[in-house]
């Protein structure tokens, strides 16, 4: 494990914005004295602060934000310093209208919400690389400064003149030849052919948005630009404190989902922060799911953020109780924000940071969750929530520099496959499900306390006995190739339906395009039925019958063992599920989507015979239990966690240290409802 921030602890605290109060000294005074009781020792600073720094052009006001920071520096809190782009002042937009963001239908819009600006714009590139060195000079120096929080939250695009013509020059220099941009969009189709760079467009409702190739790479070229941008920002923070690192807060996508961010490519822009954050919003007690199958899918994202670097990373924002923008904001039930904190720092999170630390007074997200509330100050179940995650976090200490149990099993995730096969006009835009797809082939492998990383194309297969890659409709044939030789090595590999089906331009292939890829799972796919909501087929396998849902690959076995069959239908019979041995290795193919009932089954048999299970010294009750290991050469920390509203009970096999009553215990243990617990144990 790396770790680039100078520090020895996780960080606890979260954002802070203190320009609310300055004609209101005695508040921000209570607001230390409650960070203090509250066991917080980081606040994240300036986010939004740009117009009470800069509040005219060249005219600059530091005095309020120094005197946070002496105060921060006399109760030993740690600052993380936020560049404020994130949010514009008025008068830059009023100076400079270029800044402003232009929508898909060519409409500039007016000043107001925040990520309103246009990555492109050299007056914006200008100026925020000018408020950004003034931050630096005054407070790279600053003992408390930890972390620089880059912007926050990056997303949407630009369609102005500026960004149309950024994206010609990037598609230019990617394809060259007029020639080459016509075969990769298929100009030929609807007589779309390209005479001149100049006729490039963005996609737009007015124009193109059923030529794949080029919505493909729209998408390519929003990450490539925010990223351009995001380098932009940092080059004199770099230039200045060149030892204090940078980060940019992630995000998740759909809530009621817990879909990963749709806009940008973080796989991408993980290689240009120096450690990764996200900020984590989970909708608890959501009333569709049981808080286990939610935990799951917040697990899955935070290995998601993890596996971006293969390292521990940061939790930026999470709300100490609900939050504003939830269909349903929902207060958190007692034990659920310890059982949720606690749950990012057993997947390899080294902080708990909150959105936000004191209520706003008003505005846009005033009924947002907060450490310190505006009507009852520290007064409330939400504050002893906080100091209680306080309390754990200083007990765990000696777990700080610890990372997760190395991963055998990966899943693969890609985000041009993702568009890709969104924007598809084939299958079934309602059941195509990709992001589902991932969590339910992880869920087998959380119930069983298994790791997994979710892994790019790029990737080094060879450091997992298990790789699977569901619905890898948009495959290169050079990873189709990595794939082959994964699996000759000794690799064990799981595609299912949909996989191969175009190249990375979006192009059909052709002949002997899919060779290596036949060749590594012994099979030809014929044609994929697609199933209507109510329609279902099923499969034989292991001597039991498993619904089929959605989609149904027909395929023909070449070299492939068949495992299971189709029940129905005119390709009853033919195979579902096989099994092909390459080289060392073996590859499996699921040519249909089912329930998690035959994931679970298909799954578990395939983890006894690779022997992935965890030789854990604690025995759980239930599924509704997870245990994560974090380590480092001479210790192993167990994280228990009920995620249910019953008590249960674990079993310990062996004597462990329970970190938070600081005792030796043994035997059978009680978890309360929602209840965490952790011990330790010397290797």
């Amino acid at each position: 494990m790396s770790n680039p921030l100078k520090t020895t602890e996780f960080l606890h605290g979260g954002d802070y914005n203190p320009d609310q109060w300055l004609d209101q000294p005695e508040v921000i005074k209570q607001d230390f004295k409650a960070f203090k009781a509250a066991k917080l020792n980081t606040v994240t600073l300036g986010i939004f602060a740009w117009d009470k720094l800069e509040p005219a052009e060249g005219q600059y006001d530091f005095s309020w934000l120094d005197q946070i920071f002496d105060r921060a520096e006399a109760q030993g809190t740690k600052i993380i310093l936020s560049t404020p782009s994130g949010a514009r002042p008025r008068w830059l937009a009023e100076k400079y209208p270029e800044v402003l963001r232009v929508n898909e239908h060519g409409q500039r819009n007016q000043f107001g919400e925040r990520h309103n600006h246009c990555y492109t714009s050299p007056v914006y590139r200008e100026k925020v690389q000018m408020i950004n060195q003034k931050l630096a000079e005054r407070y790279g120096q600053r003992p408390s400064l930890l972390l620089w929080h880059i912007s926050n939250e990056y997303g949407g695009a630009c369609y102005c003149d500026l960004c149309q013509q950024a994206f010609r020059h990037w598609v230019q220099k990617k394809y060259q030849t007029l020639a080459n941009l016509n075969h990769a969009y298929c100009g030929a189709f609807w007589s779309h052919d390209y005479t001149s760079w100049d006729q490039v467009q963005a996609p737009s409702p007015l124009g193109d948005t059923n030529v794949m190739g080029l919505n493909l790479d729209w998408h390519r070229f929003v990450t490539d630009r925010t990223i351009d941008f995001f380098d932009n920002e940092i080059k004199p923070l770099r230039a200045l404190t060149p030892n204090i690192p940078v980060t940019a807060n992630f995000m998740g996508g759909n809530p009621s989902e817990s879909h990963v961010f749709y806009d940008l490519d973080y796989q991408k822009f993980a290689k240009h922060v120096d450690i990764v954050s996200w900020d984590s919003y989970p909708n608890w007690s959501n009333g569709y799911e049981s808080t286990a199958h939610l935990a799951m899918k917040t697990a899955l994202m935070n290995d998601v953020m993890r596996s971006l670097k293969h390292d521990n990373y940061l939790i930026m924002e999470s709300t100490p109780s609900q939050v504003n923008w939830h269909p349903y904001n929902r207060a958190k039930r007692p034990g659920m924000h310890e059982m949720g904190s606690l749950q990012q720092v057993a997947h390899g999170a080294d902080s708990v940071l909150y959105f936000q630390l004191h209520q706003s007074l008003g505005a846009s997200e005033m009924f947002h969750g907060a450490v310190i509330a505006n009507h009852r100050g520290s007064n409330t179940r939400a504050f002893k929530d906080v100091q209680k995650v306080g309390q754990d976090l200083q007990s765990l200490q000696a777990a700080h520099g610890t990372t997760r149990t190395a991963a055998k099993v990966a899943i693969v995730f890609d985000y041009d496959n993702m568009w890709g096969l969104d924007d598809a006009r084939n299958y079934a835009n309602e059941t195509k499900k990709y992001w589902r797809t991932i969590q339910e082939h992880y869920q087998y492998f959380w119930k069983h306390d298994i790791p997994v990383e979710i892994i790019a194309t790029t990737d080094d297969l060879t450091a997992y006995d298990l790789v699977i890659d569901p619905m890898h409709f948009m495959m290169s044939a050079q990873f189709a190739t990595k794939l082959k030789a994964y699996v000759q090595q000794g690799g064990h590999l799981i595609g299912t339906y949909i996989t191969g089906v175009v190249d990375h331009d979006f192009l059909a292939y052709q002949g002997d395009g899919l060779a290596d890829l036949e060749a590594t799972y012994g099979i030809k796919v014929q044609e994929t039925d697609t199933l209507y909501p109510q329609q279902h087929n099923a499969l034989t396998a292991y001597h039991q019958a498993y619904q089929v849902n959605d989609y149904c690959d027909v395929v023909e076995t070449t070299t492939a063992q068949v495992l299971g069959t189709y029940q129905k239908d005119f390709y009853a019979g033919t195979p579902a599920v096989t099994l092909n041995q390459l080289g060392q290795g073996a590859a499996y193919y699921l040519a249909a989507r089912t329930d998690t009932d035959f994931l679970d089954a298909f799954y578990e048999r395939l983890a006894t015979s690779l022997a992935l299970k965890p030789a854990l010294p604690v025995i759980k009750a239930n599924a509704k239990v997870s245990i994560q290991v974090r380590e480092n050469a001479t210790t192993r920390y167990y994280f228990v966690i009920n995620f249910s509203h019953r008590p249960t009970t674990v079993t310990l096999e062996v004597p462990l240290r329970q970190i938070f009553e600081n005792q030796v215990v043994s035997g059978k243990q009680d978890l309360a409802s929602y209840g965490v617990q952790v011990y330790m144990m010397n290797k």
